[in-house]
């Protein structure tokens, strides 16, 4: 948001600037700090003390509680109609089901495709059309029963006139709006959850929900716009298919291919940028599930952006070249959403009012949103921290009810109470050590 708006008030360069240096809220002093934690969180043994374990696990219970908080937040505001209130769900329930490196972001095309189809009402119409079949099959049925049921003894037999679906005589259906030349007409238009379907024409009409105002200024038109987006899809595809072809390619390509790939698939910022991150970089191999919770622990508690948690990762993971792992992350989780937006700019003018894109960013969103409970569920299942013979054994929070108490504490103050994130941080520390206090 910064960048973007410096670049339309004062060009690309000081939004550049601004993104980078502006106070505490930008990627560059938050990314230092970063690599200066894992830094120190290199040095830590394999094993600890016991109450190292719980103050972790305190950390780990109220950071769940605070992402947690986060996607219900981002729900909210995702959610504008019954599509993207299911999509949510299918964000959610596919995450928890399955992980991959290419399933998110079939997940997220999924999800825009979607809302494209729901928009266009050809749900909802295929859905009106089995309703009205069996809504005829009834009325048929009915209309032979009464046919060849025998008049009652004694009582004159009428002459039946034939009857609507609601039962009334068709001679007694009220018009709805008169046509040109006088003439009665039963012209229908029913409105199906973003679709206005005409019976009479059977043609629908698709029901705009977002409405989009224009910046008064571009950095550049939507010629260029699309040249940086072909250029930028050129050098993604590149990097995925090295990544592929590649037997035995060098750990520090496959971080920055990674990286890369999250950036450019992370839609919506904040906490989704989380399981993206721990599929791609714990499940490798190449960061301890223990150093990968104690980072996104004290990160919740650092001003900046979450994506810095990226270069915390791609030190660690670089044990040898943590300058350049951390470099290489940065480069990685930033610079996709850079150029995705600034060709954006000057693309939007061009998209913004057709009726395909907002569908689509729509859908990708509420799913996105989505994956954040996933992280939700995977941060719960290995939060509880305790010492083995040589290691940290991760086991879920559920399993002792103090750090779901935790847990609830934390998004319940932050719900309700509106207190910040360092601060829950901090309070899970301290519940922490109360139980090691406690159980000890």
């Amino acid at each position: 948001m910064l960048y973007a708006i410096n670049v339309i008030r004062h060009g690309f360069w000081i939004g550049l600037l601004a993104f980078l240096i502006w106070r505490n809220k930008t990627s560059l002093p938050s990314s230092l700090a970063a690599y200066g934690l894992a830094r120190g969180v290199a040095k830590i043994d394999e094993k600890l003390p016991d109450v190292v374990y719980a103050l972790l696990s305190g950390l780990n219970s109220a950071t769940v509680g605070v992402v947690a908080l986060a996607a219900v937040q981002l729900s909210r505001k995702a959610i504008t109609d019954k599509i993207t209130r299911i999509l949510v769900f299918f964000g959610a329930a596919a995450g928890i089901l399955y992980n991959a490196l290419w399933y998110f972001p079939v997940l997220m095309v999924v999800g825009g495709v979607a809302t494209v189809i729901w928009d266009r009402g050809w749900i909802q119409i295929c859905l009106y059309r089995v309703r009205e079949g069996f809504q005829r099959r009834r009325h048929q049925q009915r209309t032979v029963d009464v046919e060849s049921s025998p008049p009652v003894h004694g009582e004159k037999e009428t002459e039946r006139q034939p009857t609507g679906d609601n039962g009334v005589p068709k001679s007694t259906t009220q018009p709805i709006e008169s046509a040109p030349n006088g003439q009665e007409s039963t012209k229908q238009v029913d409105e199906l959850d973003g679709a206005k379907i005409d019976h009479a024409t059977n043609q629908t009409t698709e029901v705009n929900h977002t409405h989009t105002n224009t910046p008064a200024g571009w950095i550049f038109s939507w010629k260029p716009g699309l040249l940086v987006l072909a250029v930028f899809l050129a050098i993604l595809i590149t990097i995925m298919v090295l990544r592929g072809v590649l037997d035995r390619p060098p750990k520090a390509f496959s971080l920055f291919a990674n990286l890369f790939l999250a950036g450019t698939i992370i839609f919506g910022g904040g906490p989704v940028v989380v399981p993206l991150l721990r599929e791609y970089v714990v499940a490798q191999g190449w960061v301890s599930p223990r150093d990968f919770l104690l980072g996104l622990a004290i990160m919740q508690a650092f001003p900046g952006p979450n994506f810095s948690f990226a270069v915390y990762l791609g030190s660690l993971a670089l044990p040898t070249h943590t300058l350049l792992g951390a470099v290489l992350a940065y480069i990685g989780i930033f610079a996709p959403g850079l150029t995705i937006h600034t060709s954006a700019m000057g693309l939007w003018s061009r998209l913004h009012h057709s009726p395909l894109t907002t569908s689509t960013l729509r859908g990708v969103n509420a799913t996105a949103v989505g994956l954040i409970y996933s992280a939700v569920y995977r941060l719960w299942q290995i939060g509880f921290l305790t010492s083995s013979s040589s290691a940290a054994a991760s086991q879920p929070l559920g399993n002792d009810p103090w750090w779901v108490v935790v847990v609830a504490g934390s998004f319940t103050a932050g719900l309700w109470f509106g207190v910040n994130a360092p601060v829950l941080i901090v309070l899970g520390a301290v519940m922490g050590l109360l139980w090691f206090g406690v159980v000890s």
